[in-house]
């Protein structure tokens, strides 16, 4: 009865490992999201589109795909 003591301290230990890795891949995606919407109102494109299209559009690799084929900024 005693033994399991140890791995509900640990699990609790794994919940905030979790969480806090969790926290900060939410707030990375936050900040890309506003970053894409800025980039694509300077370079002439419609920011809420283009940031909505890179969230819904499996994040990460929808940023890099913006990436490649984002326009030339205006002048």
């Amino acid at each position: 009865m005693f033994d399991i003591v140890p791995f509900v301290l640990l699990s609790g230990a794994w919940n905030l490992v979790g969480i806090f890795f969790g926290t900060i891949v939410l707030a990375l995606m936050i900040w890309s999201l506003v970053w894409v919407y800025s980039d694509a109102e300077a370079r002439g494109k419609p920011g809420y589109l283009v940031a909505l299209l890179v969230f819904l559009l499996n994040w990460p690799i929808s940023l890099l795909l913006w990436l490649v084929v984002r326009p030339e900024p205006r002048l």
